[in-house]
């Protein structure tokens, strides 16, 4: 039996932030720590005080999980991000509410002598017997020190304070990682041992102005003995007022999530029971236990059903003909053909989550280059003349002020070249659609048919299938392309607004043409969006034109996702740490596209490259970042493995961007989460010049100076398949509405 922590934390939008650029405004972004961990960041909203983000992620928690705590920043292009505030919540606090937090938290300043972060190990030693005793005091070291120097680290020294007497260790330079090995000693009068405290504190020594504090830590004296171990670094008592909502709020919905995940095997049973109805589609579908899951879900619920059920029957090799039932079951009580899977009912939200979790590639291949392009040229489009802004529309020509017909002709000749694009993509690209999507439109579009069979319900077998794909599928994810994984950042409100047109466009050709006249302004693009909507209706029957062994009628009887099935994929640089460097060249760093699978990571030259390097999954024993500055290269992390004859081998790993390295991060530590022999503590620094940059220890072999972390955070749709949670987290449900059921 494990235990499962996870916490679901949605960071959805701020409001009333304060103004920390010239221009009056801002560009914020948010970044999620659990336990001082950096485990999260938000994409950058451009030029807003009031932001949304909109951005949800599943952290898996590790053991002792203390504190969520969310930073709101302003990116600068040149110097450091300004700080505008945090929302901290205990361990305590989010768990007293079963339902979870949602709501307006506002933004408590942020104090350098409350971030700290870090341990220090220690040995406390008061004699029994004596006169006058003598307080032992062996300060051993530090490790995870916040860093105070724009180097990245800090200069740490201890102050010990007992009693009224003060001693100091020695300062060590540029380090998080100190290793002081100093004993400093106390001598205390008799009566003075009965309510002493120990008090040590860290401090960062600087040449110029005051020392950084960075935490301290207290300890009663007052029993002989010896006290030994690792504690943990806090910070002052607070004495700041409260900000009163001056540094503006943050809206979020953060739920603790706590199961006990027994054994595959020991799910079997409502498994099976579950795809009783699939396997044996004769009997009354009312009281089985899918139905049952239909009724007790709403809302939020219904989604987190809908999903975790996706990843069952995609398990089972049934994901088709699960679809297929639900489908059957929405259809039965449709009867105005105007209302189909216009809901969220059970059926729609398992659809859209198959969409995403099988077709996410094939969205990335299809979307992606006019996405980039809209990004990369950042043309002024717009169409409604309530909202045009004609001082921009100048920036088209040099010939002077452009009128408003002239600002409406050249937005929609850009519309026109980017909905083009997208539309030739998208009719295009059946054989690039997955055999499961296409086989699932088959079935969808089969029973449509046996529903409304007149000819007047004719478009109605085109619109149930264009109703998931563009506008629960394409629509949404040129929308918001950062949700979808096609962006790293979000759109600036200018690249934003031609999204939006562009998506509008979309979701016309969605309706296939039935609510072209709903926004007036939208009339010029009908023109490109009648032709088109008759080549994507001969997409659509394309795309179901896939053999019957697929589309559902036979079970498919290999999971879609075996050991060997790519994870995540893409190119990444890469550096064996036992390649001989002492001052890095500049091409250390190889370019090479890796593989991710259940079973290794692999990394290859190219993407059709055979030969390739591998490390395999159980063979990890670490996956940590690296911390800034210790090459020239930013956003690394290392891939500790043991090979064959026993030794550790580290790989490091170059991404291109923060948002990178945090997906390659999680990916790796959910594929190594069940192995039983990872390492306690590793090197956050790398080995050169005889001694290690994080630590200043000599020797190679010197043990870890850092923790390992185990904190995951995943997004659902590229979580590997775990049937045993997920089929925990449907009994839940199933629990939750106990009477219902009885």
């Amino acid at each position: 039996m494990a235990k499962s922590t996870s916490l679901r934390c949605r960071v959805l939008e701020g409001k009333d932030l304060p103004a920390k650029d010239v221009s009056g405004s801002s560009d914020p972004y948010c970044v999620v720590k659990v336990d001082n961990e950096v485990v999260a960041r938000t994409a950058t909203v451009w030029k807003s005080l009031n932001p949304f983000w909109g951005e949800e992620y599943t952290l898996r928690l590790p053991r002792g999980f203390r504190s969520l705590a969310i930073y709101v920043l302003d990116e600068d292009t040149i110097g450091h991000d300004d700080v505008i505030g945090k929302v901290s919540l205990s361990h305590q606090q989010i768990s007293a509410e079963p339902w979870g937090i949602d709501g307006w938290l506002s933004l408590a300043p942020v104090d350098p002598d409350e971030e700290v972060q870090g341990e220090i190990q220690l040995e406390v030693q008061v004699p029994e017997q004596g006169h006058p005793r003598v307080l032992r005091c062996h300060l051993i070291g530090a490790r995870d020190l916040a860093p105070r120097d724009p180097s990245g680290t800090s200069d740490p020294f201890a102050r010990v304070s007992c009693c009224g007497h003060t001693q100091e260790t020695a300062v060590i330079k540029k380090t998080r990682f100190p290793r002081w090995d100093e004993v400093l000693e106390f001598e205390l009068e008799e009566g003075e041992l009965g309510d002493a405290v120990l008090s040590v504190e860290v401090w960062d020594w600087d040449m110029v102005g005051k020392n950084d504090f960075l935490g301290r830590v207290e300890l009663p004296v007052g029993t002989p003995g010896a006290t030994k171990g690792w504690f943990q670094l806090l910070p002052f008592a607070s004495s700041a007022e409260e900000p009163g909502g001056r540094l503006g709020s943050l809206r979020l919905a953060v739920r603790l999530v706590e199961e006990q995940v027994l054994p595959p095997h020991c799910y079997q049973p409502l498994i099976q029971l579950l795809a009783e109805p699939i396997r044996c589609p004769g009997q009354p579908p009312a009281g089985t236990a899918l139905a049952v899951l239909e009724e007790v879900s709403s809302g939020e619920s219904r989604q987190d059903v809908a999903t975790k059920l996706v990843k069952i029957f995609l398990a089972q090799g049934l994901a088709v003909p699960f679809l297929d039932h639900l489908i059957a079951r929405e259809l039965a009580r449709t009867t105005d053909p105007n209302t189909l899977f216009r809901s969220n009912s059970l059926a729609s939200k398992s659809v859209e989550m198959f969409m995403k979790v099988v077709g996410l590639p094939y969205l990335h291949e299809v979307l992606k280059p006019v996405v980039n392009r809209v990004f990369e040229e950042k043309k002024y489009v717009e169409l409604d003349p309530c909202k045009m802004e004609l001082s921009r529309g100048r920036r088209i020509s040099f010939k002077g002020s452009l009128s408003e017909a002239q600002v409406r002709e050249s937005s929609l000749g850009l519309l026109q070249g980017y909905l083009g694009d997208t539309v030739d993509a998208i009719v295009g690209s059946v054989e690039k659609c997955p055999p499961l999507m296409r086989a699932a439109f088959k079935q969808l579009r089969r029973r449509v048919e046996e529903q409304f069979p007149s000819e007047q319900h004719e478009e109605v077998r085109y619109f149930s299938i264009s109703g998931f794909l563009f506008l629960r599928f394409f629509a949404p994810a040129v929308l918001t392309p950062k949700l979808f994984g096609l962006r790293e950042q979000h759109a600036d409100p200018r690249t934003g607004r031609t999204l939006l047109l562009l998506a509008k466009a979309l979701q016309s050709i969605g309706n296939l043409g039935l609510q072209l006249g709903k926004e007036p302004w939208m009339a010029p693009l009908h023109a490109v969006l009648l032709p088109s909507i008759t080549r994507v209706k001969t997409f659509l029957d394309s795309l179901v034109e896939v053999d019957g062994t697929h589309a559902g009628e036979e079970p498919v009887l290999v999971a879609p996702l075996c050991p060997t099935a790519t994870i995540k994929e893409g190119f990444l640089h890469v550096r064996e740490a036992e390649e001989p460097s002492s001052l890095l060249p500049r091409f250390a760093f190889k370019k090479r596209y890796f593989w991710l699978s259940a079973e290794a990571l692999s990394y290859s030259k190219t993407p059709e490259g055979q030969a390739r390097c591998r490390i395999p999954v159980a063979q990890m024993r670490a996956v940590e970042r690296v911390d800034e500055g210790t090459f020239p290269q930013p956003h690394v992390m290392q891939v500790v493995a043991q090979d064959g004859a026993g030794q550790l081998r580290t790989t490091y790993i170059q991404c291109k961007g923060a948002q990178e390295l945090w997906q390659w991060l999680w990916a790796l530590r959910q594929a190594s989460s069940t192995n039983q022999t990872m390492l306690p503590t590793c090197h956050p620094g790398a080995f050169r010049a005889a001694r290690w940059s994080c630590c200043l220890q000599p020797a190679r072999t010197a043990p870890g100076c850092s923790r390992t972390h185990g904190a995951v955070a995943l997004g659902e749709w590229s979580d590997p398949l775990d049937p045993a949670a997920a089929a925990q987290s449907l009994y839940g449900h199933l629990r939750a509405a106990g009477a219902r059921l009885r």
